[in-house]
């Protein structure tokens, strides 16, 4: 793996998540990104999880500066998906190409195979795609964010200047135990076949003209392979790995 190294002063850093631009995380991840960098926020103004890698293609995207809560961050709501944020954020609104994208930090893991529906490594992927740095990072949908906020700027040195290649990103996900029951970072884990939630879907009603409506109904799941994302998350590690939107 290639690793290029650039002064602090010199990285351009752009921010999305698909949380919504006042997300817990992406206000942590930008306020620890700022040593990195100049970091710039382009975020969703509303809730986009799921959205994976869609974009606007026929409708027009708003976008307006945002009072963002951290200090020296240039900040936009973007009325579009994660990967249009990264799309018109790079291509429209900076006035410079990003070095890195960062994606997240994600309410919920994006591991195993539901990181294809993904927005937050859709972005990603997006970032990948235009030539850019691109990291994803997710963390347990709950409120001990012990592990993360302890790990983030280490994990973030570390690969800020990774560069995967343009079919890959570098995807952390961050456990969501205490700090004293995590286990350390495993490095190198492969994506999981299985997944967080075995689902089905549940009919809930029938209407008067005949119309059934259906709501998901996921069955939660502990069996992971070994190596791999999900299998690292389950035992408490922090998992760092290589993804790829090709086979």
């Amino acid at each position: 793996m290639k690793l290029q190294i650039k002064q602090k002063n010199m990285r351009k850093i752009l921010i999305t998540n698909d949380d919504g631009i006042e997300a817990n995380g992406i206000i942590r991840l930008a306020e620890a990104a700022k040593e990195f960098g100049e970091v710039w926020v382009i975020a969703p103004r509303h809730q986009k999880s799921a959205a994976s890698h869609s974009i606007t293609l026929r409708q027009q995207i708003e976008i307006k500066k945002f009072d963002f809560p951290v200090e020296g961050v240039k900040a936009y709501a973007c009325g579009g998906t994660p990967a249009d944020c990264v799309r018109v954020g790079s291509l429209g609104v900076m006035p410079y190409k990003p070095d890195v994208v960062l994606s997240g930090i994600n309410y919920g893991y994006n591991a195993a195979t539901d990181i294809q529906y993904s927005a937050t490594a859709g972005a990603a992927f997006e970032a990948a795609f235009q030539g850019f740095g691109a990291i994803a990072l997710s963390e347990n949908a709950g409120d001990c964010t012990e592990v993360t906020d302890h790990y983030l700027r280490e994990l973030l040195e570390e690969y800020i200047d990774v560069r995967p290649g343009i079919y890959n990103i570098v995807n952390i996900n961050f456990p969501g135990c205490k700090l004293s029951e995590c286990k350390g970072i495993l490095r190198g884990r492969k994506t999981s076949k299985g997944s967080f939630f075995h689902d089905g879907y549940r009919l809930i009603e029938t209407k008067e003209d005949g119309t059934d409506i259906y709501m998901v109904n996921g069955i939660y799941n502990e069996e992971a392979d070994e190596n791999s994302d999900f299998r690292a998350i389950l035992d408490k590690y922090v998992s760092v790995g290589i993804v790829s939107n090709i086979k």
